[in-house]
């Protein structure tokens, strides 16, 4: 194994790891938008398909990921050149890493938009805003808050600020001491959210959606989509997981160690769906309202239920702390990609690239009021404009483009000696199994979902 060790540090622990790990990959993907994805695409079967797609795509891509990153000890663009030196291959695999680095600042960049709304939602529901509230109150509270730029501009600054204070002070000291506090708090705020749910909500409807397999409520889409959110919901292709492994201490087994953390966000994302859907079902609300369900349905359902101003703040909260994590992790890589070929203090270099996702995430505010525009991508037509356009490029393009480079890289270019020296137990059955994934199925997967996510299939 590579005996290096990265010159922004390392994590103390394995269990320190998993936690960061499990922090960049839990995002509103799992607490948002996995529970309308299952809404939109019949339940059960669409929850098995995702699974099935976490185990043969996002497992072996995820070791791969970390894997690279332990190797080279450096940002992604700094590793990939120098592994692919390494084996004696072309020094451009580099420009892998920077698709990721540009894909974790763009996404930061919305998603501190959407967390914003999060942290609005919280106050309201504080202030029992939503107490009582109809379906046309509900709608109109959200298009308050998303028609006022100066509103939105205030949550999003708010938010680039915190994510910028945690990175600055490093890994010991700013990225592990927040995944440390945040996780915890995340996975207990979810419990007592499907405690509530259970007693409060119409749980047995709610189990019997998600669990109860009909595979004629699942199409083709569906399936490609269950796939696409398996590989996103991972955060794999922004870099992350990449720069993540680079601070992960040599005796660490990686395979084990990725399997806990997929297992993990998997089971939180899960949990999302029974903290949502029994107090959807319990008001009488759809399942499949899309990306309102959380910020239209959800709020209604809060306001008509005991103690729903305390449980809505608490939710909002869920939601904070997954999209904190989250964006924590996609500004790490360009931060030491700054710090290691600019030489510039981690503190200079996360304000200038939290600037940079501040000032993109300004494009994307305004894309909600003056800035909107209409267009067609896919067969669906996006109505807000250049936000939708930074969605559609990042997770819809450089993503499955950045994991499909990740898999062919550690399957096709990286001497299998060198593999075998990363991850051990080149003769077992696991390392020739997730051999076979990440050489064959990952890249053909993330070839469908790319296809799938241009319109092409």
């Amino acid at each position: 194994m590579s005996d290096y060790v990265s010159i922004h540090g390392q994590w103390s622990s394995r269990l320190t790891f998993i936690l960061a790990a499990t922090g960049a990959a839990v995002g509103l993907g799992n607490v948002w938008k996995f529970p309308y994805l299952v809404g939109e695409n019949g339940g059960g079967a669409f929850v098995l398909v995702y699974i099935a797609s976490i185990a043969l795509i996002g497992v072996p891509v995820m070791i791969a990921e970390v894997m690279i990153g332990r190797r080279g000890r450096q940002s992604p663009i700094n590793t990939l050149r120098d592994l692919a030196v390494e084996a004696k291959s072309n020094c451009r695999w580099q420009f892998a890493g920077v698709l990721g680095i540009v894909a974790g600042l763009i996404i930061t960049s919305y998603y501190s938009v959407i967390a914003g709304w999060t942290m609005a939602y919280a106050v309201r529901m504080v202030g029992g805003v939503f107490t009582g509230v109809t379906k046309d109150g509900a709608e109109s509270i959200f298009a308050f808050l998303v028609e006022d730029p100066e509103r939105m501009l205030a949550w999003h600054t708010l938010f680039i600020l915190m994510t910028v204070a945690v990175i600055s002070r490093g890994v010991r000291s700013g990225l592990e001491q927040a995944v440390k506090i945040l996780m915890p708090a995340l996975l207990l705020l979810l419990l007592a959210l499907v405690v509530y749910a259970a007693v409060n909500g119409d749980f047995v409807q709610g189990l019997r959606f998600m669990f109860a397999i009909d595979f004629d409520a699942l199409t083709t889409g569906g399936v490609l989509t269950a796939m696409g959110h398996a590989f996103f919901t991972l955060s794999l292709g922004a870099g992350a997981i990449m720069v993540y492994g680079s601070y992960l201490p040599s005796d660490v087994p990686i395979a084990r160690t990725v399997v806990a953390i997929a297992t993990f966000d998997t089971v939180i994302a899960l949990l999302a769906g029974l903290a949502v859907f029994p107090l959807v079902f319990a008001n009488g609300l759809t399942p499949g309202s899309g990306p309102g369900l959380i910020f239209l349905s959800l709020p209604i359902a809060f306001g008509h239920m005991p103690w729903g101003g305390l449980f809505g703040t608490l939710f909002f909260l869920l939601l904070l702390f997954a999209a904190w994590t989250s964006s924590i992790a996609l500004l790490e890589p360009m931060v030491a990609w700054m710090v290691e070929n600019r030489r510039v203090l981690r503190a200079r270099a996360a304000g200038w690239v939290g600037f940079l996702a501040w000032l993109l995430g300004v494009v994307s505010i305004l894309s909600f009021g003056p800035w909107s525009f209409e267009f067609d991508f896919a067969g669906e037509v996006r109505h807000n404009g250049v936000y939708d356009l930074l969605d559609i490029l990042s997770s819809s393009i450089i993503l499955p483009i950045g994991g499909l480079a990740v898999a062919v890289f550690a399957g096709w270019v990286l001497p299998k000696t060198m593999v075998e020296d990363e991850l051990g137990g080149g003769a077992g059955l696991g390392f020739r199994l997730w051999y076979v994934a990440v050489r064959t199925i990952a890249p053909i997967a993330l070839l469908l979902i790319l296809l799938r996510a241009v319109g092409v299939i």
